[in-house]
């Protein structure tokens, strides 16, 4: 009887009863995952207002609030999370057969940056096509479509990736054509993520290994000429160096003097929240460029250390997305997401670089979290692909169909 009772017992609470819809456990989407990138821009939120609240003090800004910027990176944030929800119900397979028309338009839009009369220049740079509402960045889109193109560009190209003529050299001259419009803005930060992006998916896609260390080689001749070429470019190397030298600490080195500055006072947990001194006029762009200054100033070693976290629990989920949609062959899905997961990471590493005194002085914002509508906009929408990546992994694991 007992032996019964629970034979009975084990077999009843492994099969539905008739009738009862056995419910999955699975999230319908990855909820861990929004709420890091929520909180990052949250975060990022309450820290551009902190390191802008003085900027009102000075003349450039003197028309200004001390909300300002705080009321336009909320609205950037709202408009960039709406967005997020319209391009989060386009199927991946639109990304993918949008991709090469995207991309071919951004290149447009980089083209036009340049034309005298369109193009707005900040700083020297012209890198803006100037809307009512906001300034447009197209260097920002490109980051996003270049991810889709050579995603698709690999997939497509697939059996001659082996082949320099037919598989690699095609890439290469598109990404060479973006990068001479990024140069002459000149942007070669972006071009730099840019580069890395491409060449991270074409490595993931399985690009012949001696072609891929040779174009790399010369890639890295390539960024070496820029420099040498480049009179204040390569000043701002010799001042990355030794930044302490009076010359260069009141030169080409004072953003980065000032920013370890910022550092150096924060030291463990910080002098408190809204108490830095290097957003006091001393720390230029510390709303934008510098933001993780103002954060190790105001919340030390261990803000920037949640900062680092987020943004590595990024990076892991989109190569685990990506892992898991090759390995149940949605190949182009696979390699977007890692790719966006390339973009996020080094996007976010050269801008801490450039915080910590550990890469040269370059203009990228951090992701989710600097002032900026563009970036905070193409941000959300590159995640919210991310996330429909992963939410038709998991429509497609449960058996069912998109």
């Amino acid at each position: 009887m007992k032996f019964a009772l629970s034979s009975f017992s084990s077999s009843s609470s492994q099969a539905p009863l008739p009738g009862v819809v056995q419910r999955s456990k699975m999230m319908e989407y990855d909820q861990p995952l929004v709420w890091v990138v929520v909180l990052l821009m949250l975060f990022g939120m309450v820290m551009v207002y902190s390191a802008s609240i003085s900027l009102p003090d000075s003349p450039k800004y003197a028309s200004y609030s001390n909300s300002h910027f705080l009321v336009r990176q909320a609205a950037f944030i709202a408009l960039s999370m709406f967005a997020g929800l319209l391009a989060f119900r386009v199927r991946v397979e639109t990304w993918q057969r949008l991709a090469p028309y995207l991309f071919v338009a951004t290149l447009v839009l980089l083209v036009l940056v340049l034309i005298p009369g369109i193009g707005k220049g900040v700083n020297g740079a012209k890198r803006w096509l100037p809307f009512k509402v906001f300034n447009l960045q197209p260097s920002e889109l490109m980051k996003l479509f270049v991810v889709l193109y050579a995603a698709d560009y690999t997939v497509r190209k697939q059996q001659v990736m082996h082949k320099l003529t037919k598989g690699f050299m095609p890439m290469t001259i598109a990404i060479g054509f973006v990068g001479l419009l990024l140069l002459l803005e000149p942007d070669l930060g972006a071009f730099g993520v840019i580069v890395c992006i491409a060449m991270g998916i074409l490595f993931l896609g399985g690009i012949n290994g001696i072609w891929f260390g040779g174009i790399g080689a010369t890639l890295v001749g390539i960024f070496s000429l820029v420099i040498i070429l480049s009179p204040w470019r390569r000043e701002r190397i010799f001042a990355y160096l030794n930044p302490w030298t009076e010359e260069n600490s009141l030169g080409k080195a004072y953003q980065l003097s000032h920013s370890l500055i910022a550092f150096g006072r924060g030291e463990l947990l910080g002098v408190g929240l809204g108490g830095s001194v290097e957003k006091l006029h001393y720390l230029p762009e510390a709303h934008t460029d510098f933001l993780l200054a103002v954060i190790g100033e105001e919340l030390g070693f261990a803000g920037v250390l949640v900062v680092v976290m987020l943004f590595y629990w990024i990076v892991k989920r989109s190569f685990e997305i990506g892992r898991q949609a090759i390995a149940i062959d949605l190949t182009f899905a696979g390699l977007a997401a890692k790719g966006i997961g390339i973009w996020i990471g080094v996007q976010a590493f050269i801008n801490m670089g450039v915080n910590l005194g550990l890469l040269p002085t370059k203009g990228l914002t951090l992701p989710l979290m600097s002032y900026g509508g563009s970036g905070v906009l193409i941000n959300c929408i590159g995640l919210a692909i991310l996330l429909r990546i992963d939410y038709e992994n998991r429509v497609l694991m449960r058996g069912g169909r998109i």
